[in-house]
Protein backbone atom coordinates (compact mmCIF):
# COMPACT_ATOMS: atom_id res chain seq x y z
CA UNK A 1 0.00 0.00 0.00
CA UNK A 2 0.93 3.28 -0.88
CA UNK A 3 2.74 5.04 2.54
CA UNK A 4 0.78 7.74 4.61
CA UNK A 5 4.41 9.58 4.52
CA UNK A 6 4.77 9.41 0.98
CA UNK A 7 1.42 11.05 0.36
CA UNK A 8 2.13 13.50 2.72
CA UNK A 9 4.65 14.53 1.03
CA UNK A 10 3.38 14.49 -2.03
CA UNK A 11 0.68 16.84 -0.75
CA UNK A 12 2.54 19.37 1.21
CA UNK A 13 2.70 21.76 -1.37
CA UNK A 14 -1.08 21.45 -2.79
CA UNK A 15 -3.12 22.93 0.05
CA UNK A 16 -5.32 25.50 -1.03
CA UNK A 17 -6.67 29.08 -0.16
CA UNK A 18 -9.33 28.93 1.92
CA UNK A 19 -12.54 31.27 2.03
CA UNK A 20 -14.65 30.03 4.58
CA UNK A 21 -14.67 30.77 8.08
CA UNK A 22 -12.45 30.57 11.06
CA UNK A 23 -13.87 32.29 13.29
CA UNK A 24 -14.43 29.88 15.78
CA UNK A 25 -14.17 31.24 19.41
CA UNK A 26 -11.68 30.66 21.38
CA UNK A 27 -13.70 30.72 24.57
CA UNK A 28 -13.39 32.98 27.46
CA UNK A 29 -9.77 34.28 26.40
CA UNK A 30 -11.93 35.80 23.50
CA UNK A 31 -13.24 39.08 26.12
CA UNK A 32 -12.74 42.35 24.77
CA UNK A 33 -9.69 44.29 25.65
CA UNK A 34 -7.20 41.93 23.52
CA UNK A 35 -4.45 43.62 22.83
CA UNK A 36 -4.07 44.37 18.75
CA UNK A 37 -0.72 41.68 17.85
CA UNK A 38 1.02 42.17 14.19
CA UNK A 39 1.77 38.44 13.16
CA UNK A 40 3.59 38.00 10.37
CA UNK A 41 2.99 35.02 8.15
CA UNK A 42 5.42 33.09 5.41
CA UNK A 43 3.31 32.30 2.71
CA UNK A 44 -0.40 33.47 3.71
CA UNK A 45 -2.11 32.36 0.44
CA UNK A 46 -2.96 29.31 0.85
CA UNK A 47 -4.62 26.93 2.51
CA UNK A 48 -3.28 26.80 6.50
CA UNK A 49 -2.15 30.57 5.74
CA UNK A 50 -5.91 31.89 4.77
CA UNK A 51 -7.50 30.17 7.68
CA UNK A 52 -4.50 32.28 10.50
CA UNK A 53 -5.43 35.31 8.13
CA UNK A 54 -9.28 35.26 8.51
CA UNK A 55 -8.92 34.46 12.13
CA UNK A 56 -6.41 36.96 13.05
CA UNK A 57 -8.25 40.05 11.61
CA UNK A 58 -11.14 38.96 13.28
CA UNK A 59 -9.70 39.24 16.33
CA UNK A 60 -8.83 42.69 15.57
CA UNK A 61 -4.99 42.01 15.24
CA UNK A 62 -2.82 42.85 11.56
CA UNK A 63 -1.65 40.70 9.10
CA UNK A 64 1.66 40.61 7.14
CA UNK A 65 2.36 38.24 4.10
CA UNK A 66 5.36 37.03 3.31
CA UNK A 67 5.82 35.51 -0.37
CA UNK A 68 6.71 35.41 -3.81
CA UNK A 69 3.48 37.33 -5.12
CA UNK A 70 2.72 34.91 -7.45
CA UNK A 71 -0.81 33.22 -6.08
CA UNK A 72 -3.59 34.47 -3.74
CA UNK A 73 -3.64 38.32 -4.85
CA UNK A 74 -6.85 38.68 -5.24
CA UNK A 75 -7.65 37.47 -1.06
CA UNK A 76 -7.64 40.36 1.96
CA UNK A 77 -6.81 43.36 -0.10
CA UNK A 78 -6.25 45.06 3.73
CA UNK A 79 -3.14 42.54 4.41
CA UNK A 80 0.52 44.27 4.05
CA UNK A 81 2.75 42.63 1.46
CA UNK A 82 6.35 42.24 2.10
CA UNK A 83 7.30 40.65 -1.49
CA UNK A 84 10.29 37.89 -1.61
CA UNK A 85 11.61 34.24 -1.76
CA UNK A 86 12.77 31.99 0.80
CA UNK A 87 15.10 30.62 -1.54
CA UNK A 88 17.64 33.10 -0.03
CA UNK A 89 15.34 36.39 -1.09
CA UNK A 90 14.54 37.88 2.42
CA UNK A 91 16.31 40.66 2.85
CA UNK A 92 12.96 42.35 2.37
CA UNK A 93 12.29 41.42 6.48
CA UNK A 94 15.08 43.51 7.23
CA UNK A 95 14.21 45.89 10.15
CA UNK A 96 10.43 45.23 10.34
CA UNK A 97 8.71 44.64 13.97
CA UNK A 98 6.55 42.16 14.35
CA UNK A 99 5.03 40.60 17.56
CA UNK A 100 5.43 36.79 16.35
CA UNK A 101 5.68 35.38 12.81
CA UNK A 102 4.05 31.93 11.64
CA UNK A 103 5.96 30.13 9.49
CA UNK A 104 3.50 27.39 7.65
CA UNK A 105 5.59 26.86 4.50
CA UNK A 106 9.15 25.48 5.64
CA UNK A 107 10.14 22.48 4.37
CA UNK A 108 13.92 22.96 4.26
CA UNK A 109 16.35 23.48 7.27
CA UNK A 110 18.62 25.99 5.35
CA UNK A 111 15.64 28.19 4.44
CA UNK A 112 13.99 27.80 7.99
CA UNK A 113 17.07 28.72 9.90
CA UNK A 114 17.89 31.86 7.63
CA UNK A 115 14.34 33.25 8.06
CA UNK A 116 14.84 33.01 11.68
CA UNK A 117 18.12 34.42 11.84
CA UNK A 118 16.78 37.24 10.46
CA UNK A 119 13.83 37.80 12.24
CA UNK A 120 14.76 36.63 15.81
CA UNK A 121 15.79 40.87 16.80
CA UNK A 122 12.99 41.77 15.68
CA UNK A 123 10.43 38.88 16.06
CA UNK A 124 10.00 37.70 19.77
CA UNK A 125 7.97 34.43 19.16
CA UNK A 126 8.63 32.38 16.66
CA UNK A 127 5.96 29.17 15.56
CA UNK A 128 6.62 26.59 13.48
CA UNK A 129 4.35 24.54 11.46
CA UNK A 130 5.92 20.94 11.48
CA UNK A 131 3.74 17.54 11.14
CA UNK A 132 3.45 14.59 13.56
CA UNK A 133 5.31 13.09 10.42
CA UNK A 134 8.58 13.61 12.38
CA UNK A 135 8.06 10.60 14.26
CA UNK A 136 10.43 8.34 13.69
CA UNK A 137 7.36 5.37 13.40
CA UNK A 138 3.95 4.52 14.96
CA UNK A 139 4.28 1.24 16.07
CA UNK A 140 3.50 2.24 19.19
CA UNK A 141 1.74 5.39 20.37
CA UNK A 142 3.62 8.77 20.13
CA UNK A 143 4.19 11.91 22.29
CA UNK A 144 6.17 15.34 22.64
CA UNK A 145 8.90 12.86 23.74
CA UNK A 146 8.97 10.38 21.14
CA UNK A 147 12.10 9.93 18.60
CA UNK A 148 12.15 11.95 15.38
CA UNK A 149 13.30 10.51 12.35
CA UNK A 150 16.41 11.84 11.24
CA UNK A 151 18.93 11.71 8.13
CA UNK A 152 22.03 10.68 7.40
CA UNK A 153 23.05 13.32 4.91
CA UNK A 154 21.31 16.94 6.31
CA UNK A 155 22.47 18.76 3.20
CA UNK A 156 19.64 16.85 1.22
CA UNK A 157 17.05 19.63 0.44
CA UNK A 158 14.49 16.98 -1.93
CA UNK A 159 11.14 16.41 0.28
CA UNK A 160 10.18 13.07 -0.81
CA UNK A 161 8.53 9.66 1.07
CA UNK A 162 11.41 9.23 2.50
CA UNK A 163 12.62 13.03 3.96
CA UNK A 164 9.53 14.80 4.37
CA UNK A 165 9.40 13.79 8.25
CA UNK A 166 12.88 14.40 9.07
CA UNK A 167 13.66 17.32 7.20
CA UNK A 168 10.55 18.57 9.48
CA UNK A 169 12.43 17.56 12.21
CA UNK A 170 15.43 19.35 11.32
CA UNK A 171 13.47 22.58 10.42
CA UNK A 172 12.21 22.02 14.27
CA UNK A 173 15.95 22.09 15.21
CA UNK A 174 16.94 25.25 13.41
CA UNK A 175 14.40 26.95 14.92
CA UNK A 176 14.84 26.00 18.06
CA UNK A 177 18.67 26.58 17.94
CA UNK A 178 18.20 30.07 17.05
CA UNK A 179 15.33 31.15 19.39
CA UNK A 180 16.13 28.74 22.38
CA UNK A 181 12.45 28.68 24.31
CA UNK A 182 10.68 31.61 22.92
CA UNK A 183 9.02 29.38 20.08
CA UNK A 184 6.21 27.23 19.31
CA UNK A 185 6.55 24.08 17.71
CA UNK A 186 3.28 23.19 16.51
CA UNK A 187 2.93 19.58 15.35
CA UNK A 188 -0.41 18.82 13.41
CA UNK A 189 -1.88 16.00 11.59
CA UNK A 190 -3.83 15.39 8.75
CA UNK A 191 -5.02 18.98 7.96
CA UNK A 192 -8.71 18.67 6.61
CA UNK A 193 -11.74 21.17 6.40
CA UNK A 194 -13.22 23.54 3.44
CA UNK A 195 -11.07 24.36 0.77
CA UNK A 196 -8.26 21.32 1.19
CA UNK A 197 -7.58 21.10 -2.66
CA UNK A 198 -5.60 17.97 -1.80
CA UNK A 199 -8.99 16.24 -1.10
CA UNK A 200 -7.82 13.69 0.83
CA UNK A 201 -10.37 14.16 3.64
CA UNK A 202 -12.70 16.06 1.10
CA UNK A 203 -13.64 12.61 -0.60
CA UNK A 204 -15.46 10.94 1.84
CA UNK A 205 -18.58 13.29 1.92
CA UNK A 206 -18.06 13.39 -1.59
CA UNK A 207 -18.08 9.72 -2.36
CA UNK A 208 -20.99 9.72 -0.02
CA UNK A 209 -22.73 12.61 -2.44
CA UNK A 210 -22.42 10.32 -5.86
CA UNK A 211 -24.82 7.61 -3.36
CA UNK A 212 -24.98 4.02 -4.31
CA UNK A 213 -22.71 1.34 -2.32
CA UNK A 214 -19.39 2.44 -1.75
CA UNK A 215 -15.85 1.22 -0.14
CA UNK A 216 -15.47 1.53 3.69
CA UNK A 217 -12.26 0.36 4.73
CA UNK A 218 -11.48 -1.83 7.81
CA UNK A 219 -13.70 -1.42 10.57
CA UNK A 220 -16.50 0.84 11.67
CA UNK A 221 -14.55 1.20 14.91
CA UNK A 222 -11.22 1.75 13.55
CA UNK A 223 -9.65 4.81 14.72
CA UNK A 224 -8.43 8.32 12.64
CA UNK A 225 -6.92 11.40 13.50
CA UNK A 226 -6.70 14.67 12.04
CA UNK A 227 -6.92 18.35 12.66
CA UNK A 228 -9.50 20.63 11.01
CA UNK A 229 -7.63 23.55 9.55
CA UNK A 230 -9.73 26.13 11.60
CA UNK A 231 -9.21 24.06 14.99
CA UNK A 232 -5.35 24.52 14.01
CA UNK A 233 -5.45 28.23 13.26
CA UNK A 234 -7.10 28.99 16.58
CA UNK A 235 -4.69 27.39 18.68
CA UNK A 236 -2.10 29.30 16.91
CA UNK A 237 -3.39 32.48 17.19
CA UNK A 238 -4.69 31.64 20.60
CA UNK A 239 -0.67 30.51 21.43
CA UNK A 240 0.19 33.66 19.91
CA UNK A 241 -2.21 36.12 22.66
CA UNK A 242 -1.25 34.04 25.39
CA UNK A 243 2.62 33.91 24.38
CA UNK A 244 2.17 30.07 24.42
CA UNK A 245 5.71 28.66 24.40
CA UNK A 246 6.37 24.45 23.82
CA UNK A 247 6.00 22.00 20.89
CA UNK A 248 2.24 20.34 20.92
CA UNK A 249 0.63 17.25 18.70
CA UNK A 250 -2.04 18.95 17.50
CA UNK A 251 -4.82 16.31 16.36
CA UNK A 252 -8.12 15.10 17.41
CA UNK A 253 -7.88 13.18 20.66
CA UNK A 254 -6.99 9.51 20.24
CA UNK A 255 -10.60 7.38 20.00
CA UNK A 256 -11.97 10.82 19.60
CA UNK A 257 -13.20 9.83 15.50
CA UNK A 258 -13.26 6.34 14.46
CA UNK A 259 -13.67 5.76 10.67
CA UNK A 260 -17.42 4.66 11.46
CA UNK A 261 -17.96 7.91 13.08
CA UNK A 262 -16.68 10.14 9.67
CA UNK A 263 -18.49 7.65 7.35
CA UNK A 264 -22.16 8.24 9.42
CA UNK A 265 -21.50 11.46 9.33
CA UNK A 266 -20.92 12.01 5.33
CA UNK A 267 -24.09 9.68 4.48
CA UNK A 268 -25.81 12.14 7.05
CA UNK A 269 -24.63 15.14 5.57
CA UNK A 270 -24.70 14.05 1.11
CA UNK A 271 -28.27 12.87 2.53
CA UNK A 272 -29.11 16.39 3.55
CA UNK A 273 -27.71 18.51 1.17
CA UNK A 274 -26.37 16.84 -2.27
CA UNK A 275 -29.98 14.98 -2.17
CA UNK A 276 -28.22 11.63 -4.28
CA UNK A 277 -30.59 9.94 -6.62
CA UNK A 278 -29.44 6.07 -4.77
CA UNK A 279 -28.87 6.54 -0.81
CA UNK A 280 -25.45 6.44 0.05
CA UNK A 281 -24.43 2.55 1.18
CA UNK A 282 -21.66 2.27 2.60
CA UNK A 283 -19.96 -1.56 2.61
CA UNK A 284 -17.15 -2.33 5.12
CA UNK A 285 -14.57 -4.38 3.61
CA UNK A 286 -11.63 -5.93 5.95
CA UNK A 287 -7.96 -4.46 5.54
CA UNK A 288 -6.90 -7.68 4.82
CA UNK A 289 -9.11 -7.96 1.55
CA UNK A 290 -8.30 -4.27 0.57
CA UNK A 291 -4.21 -5.21 0.71
CA UNK A 292 -4.62 -8.23 -1.20
CA UNK A 293 -6.66 -6.50 -4.09
CA UNK A 294 -3.52 -3.64 -3.64
CA UNK A 295 -6.16 -0.74 -2.62
CA UNK A 296 -3.76 1.61 -1.21
CA UNK A 297 -4.56 3.28 2.03
CA UNK A 298 -4.19 6.53 3.04
CA UNK A 299 -4.47 7.65 -0.97
CA UNK A 300 -7.04 5.24 -2.65
CA UNK A 301 -8.30 5.31 1.19
CA UNK A 302 -7.91 8.58 2.62
CA UNK A 303 -7.41 9.64 6.18
CA UNK A 304 -7.53 5.72 6.91
CA UNK A 305 -4.63 3.02 7.49
CA UNK A 306 -4.85 -0.36 8.31
CA UNK A 307 -4.20 -1.16 12.19
CA UNK A 308 -1.19 -3.15 11.42
CA UNK A 309 3.19 -2.22 10.33
CA UNK A 310 5.23 0.83 11.24
CA UNK A 311 1.39 3.29 10.99
CA UNK A 312 0.06 0.84 13.58
CA UNK A 313 -0.52 3.76 16.01
CA UNK A 314 -0.60 6.53 13.76
CA UNK A 315 -3.80 7.35 15.42
CA UNK A 316 -2.77 7.18 19.02
CA UNK A 317 -0.50 10.07 19.10
CA UNK A 318 -1.23 12.07 22.08
CA UNK A 319 -2.87 15.72 22.43
CA UNK A 320 -2.97 16.27 25.89
CA UNK A 321 -0.31 18.89 25.95
CA UNK A 322 -2.40 20.91 22.93
CA UNK A 323 -5.67 20.49 24.79
CA UNK A 324 -4.08 21.82 28.44
CA UNK A 325 -2.30 24.88 26.04
CA UNK A 326 -6.14 24.86 24.66
CA UNK A 327 -7.05 22.79 21.60
CA UNK A 328 -10.32 22.46 20.85
CA UNK A 329 -11.51 20.11 18.54
CA UNK A 330 -15.25 20.79 16.72
CA UNK A 331 -17.12 17.71 16.03
CA UNK A 332 -16.74 15.45 12.82
CA UNK A 333 -20.22 16.66 11.89
CA UNK A 334 -18.98 20.38 11.45
CA UNK A 335 -16.62 19.45 9.70
CA UNK A 336 -17.88 17.10 7.13
CA UNK A 337 -20.98 19.47 6.74
CA UNK A 338 -18.73 22.58 5.86
CA UNK A 339 -16.68 20.45 3.79
CA UNK A 340 -19.52 18.76 1.63
CA UNK A 341 -21.08 22.13 1.91
CA UNK A 342 -18.02 24.01 -0.03
CA UNK A 343 -17.49 21.38 -2.39
CA UNK A 344 -20.71 21.36 -3.89
CA UNK A 345 -20.11 25.59 -4.24
CA UNK A 346 -16.78 24.44 -6.41
CA UNK A 347 -16.28 25.03 -10.02
CA UNK A 348 -17.75 21.90 -12.06
CA UNK A 349 -13.88 21.39 -13.18
CA UNK A 350 -12.68 20.83 -9.42
CA UNK A 351 -15.51 19.14 -8.08
CA UNK A 352 -15.31 16.46 -10.69
CA UNK A 353 -11.19 15.93 -10.94
CA UNK A 354 -10.68 14.80 -6.91
CA UNK A 355 -6.84 14.57 -6.05
CA UNK A 356 -7.53 11.82 -3.66
CA UNK A 357 -9.72 8.33 -3.41
CA UNK A 358 -10.33 5.50 -5.66
CA UNK A 359 -11.52 5.39 -8.90
CA UNK A 360 -15.16 4.95 -9.90
CA UNK A 361 -14.42 1.70 -12.27
CA UNK A 362 -11.88 0.74 -9.14
CA UNK A 363 -14.18 0.87 -6.66
CA UNK A 364 -16.64 -1.11 -8.55
CA UNK A 365 -14.16 -3.62 -9.21
CA UNK A 366 -13.19 -4.07 -5.56
CA UNK A 367 -16.74 -4.25 -4.47
CA UNK A 368 -17.49 -6.75 -7.32
CA UNK A 369 -14.51 -9.03 -5.67
CA UNK A 370 -15.70 -8.80 -2.21
CA UNK A 371 -18.95 -9.68 -2.95
CA UNK A 372 -17.81 -13.19 -5.01
CA UNK A 373 -15.56 -14.16 -1.96
CA UNK A 374 -16.18 -17.34 -0.70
Amino acid sequence: MQSRRRFLSLASGALAASALGTRRLLGADAASGRKPLKILILGGTRFIGLHLTELALGRGHSVTFFNRGRTGNDRFAQVERIKGDRNGQIDALKGHRFDAVIDDSGYVPRQVRMTAELLVENVPQYIFVSSVSVYSDFWAPRSEKSNVGSMQDTTIEKVDEKTYGPLKALCEQAVSKVYGSSCTIVRPGLIVGPEDNTDRFTYWPVRAARGGDFIAPGAPSGKIQYIDARDLAAFIIRGIEHKTYGTFNVVTAPGQVTMGALISACVRSATRLAKPAKPPRPVWVSAKFLQAQKVQAWSEMPVWLPPTGEDAAFAATSNKLAVRAGLRCRSVSETVNDTLAWQLARPVLERDSLKAGISAARESSVLAAWHRRG
